[in-house]
């Protein structure tokens, strides 16, 4: 029998990277590739990880308003190689421009984890699904595509010129959905996305992915977390990821 935790639920809402799609494997071997012979031995995951880390920090620290205009994750991506090149001690010309562009589009072309398709299709039976994430609409676009992901729809961070966890881009995803936060349960694999939906009336779905909480296992309100989140896919979970919220939500397959 489905867990009775989503009543009323009507649609969910996915962060994408790190959730649905796994982001490290493509992004560091593009790095490798296109690194100059003489930086191989550069420590690329952490570069990778720095990468992805400061982008979690603009979009944590922006704030809409006319003076403050909005930059799509794809600039952010791109204008913030430098300040990283900087950090690890690598010229300014590490990479030409032509491949700061691959590495730019490599967001694009971003692997499910295996579970993901499967799982997203399986629970289209009971709701409507969409990605609601802080990557530009071209890149969504792409990453559903060329991912077989099939979303309903795609609610982009780009669409309402704010990030996560602004209000303003949960809201939207509502407004754009034709319904209210209780009637929409939003499925990440970070507690401070889950947070902020929470706060504003969704309910809520953790899928907890390797090496991807920012949250630190003994914090209180990781502890708290559990108390609050609505259903709770841990790693050793079953089949794990969206293939055991489906297992949850719509019932194991025959």
């Amino acid at each position: 029998m489905p867990d009775p935790s989503l009543t009323g639920v009507k649609a969910l809402t996915f962060d994408i990277f790190g959730t649905v799609v796994n982001w490290r494997p493509h992004i560091i071997s593009t790095l490798r590739a296109l690194a100059p012979p003489t930086f191989k031995e550069v420590d690329w995951p952490l570069f990778a990880l720095k990468w992805r880390l400061s982008h979690g920090k603009f979009c944590g620290s922006y704030l809409p308003s006319p003076s403050n205009p909005f930059k799509t994750t794809d600039s952010h991506h791109r204008d913030s190689l430098p300040a990283l090149l900087t950090e690890f001690s690598l010229p300014p010309d590490t990479f030409s421009p032509s491949q700061i562009e691959l590495l730019v589009q490599t967001w694009h072309e971003l692997t499910p984890w295996p579970d993901s398709a499967a799982g997203i299709a399986r629970l289209k039976k009971r709701f409507r699904t969409a990605m609601l994430s802080d990557g530009n609409k071209s890149c969504l676009e792409d990453l559903n595509r060329n991912g077989h992901l099939g979303y309903d729809e795609i609610c982009s961070s780009e669409d309402f010129k704010a990030y996560k966890p602004h209000p303003s881009v949960y809201f939207g995803a509502c407004q754009k959905l034709g319904l209210e936060p209780k009637e929409v349960a939003m499925a990440a694999a970070h507690l401070g996305d889950l947070a902020a939906a929470h706060k504003l009336g969704f309910k809520t779905v953790y899928v907890e992915r390797p090496d991807e909480e920012r949250w630190s296992l003994d914090e209180e309100r990781y502890e708290r977390a559990k108390e609050w989140v609505d259903l709770w896919v841990g790693l050793d979970d079953g089949k794990g990821g969206l293939e055991e919220v489906a297992n949850r939500l719509v019932g194991e397959e025959e």
